[in-house]
């Protein structure tokens, strides 16, 4: 198996597990599989941008704002898929802390 499809694979099913771990973030297992593309395509396009705007704020927090970036983009991408819903902008936080979690520990199993 390739290592990018187990990726993918681990991916779909951490945002399973952040939607069991945190109230305000559900989620359908087909809205996982849509939303994880365009989660990933909206973290290749629009986040960088978002990043480099925010800069100084960025700076600021020390890296602290990525975390709040992080849930925006977890926030826009549930306004663009069906079964994919976050209710709330802190459960957005939230659910990016909990996923950025997962995905660490997922690197560390998947090397490249």
């Amino acid at each position: 198996m390739p290592r990018w499809l187990l990726r993918w694979i681990l991916y779909v099913l951490g945002l399973l597990l952040t939607a069991y771990l945190v109230p305000g973030f559900e989620l359908q297992v087909l809205g996982a599989i849509v939303g994880s593309i365009v989660l990933g395509i909206v973290n290749a396009i629009i986040r960088p941008v978002i990043i480099l705007l925010t800069l100084p704020i960025n700076i600021i927090t020390l890296g602290l704002f990525t975390l709040v970036i992080n849930g925006l983009m977890l926030w826009l991408t549930s306004a663009v898929v069906k079964g994919f819903d976050i209710h709330g902008f802190w459960a957005a936080v939230l659910a990016a802390l909990v996923l950025s979690i997962i995905s660490f520990f997922t690197s560390l199993l998947i090397k490249d």
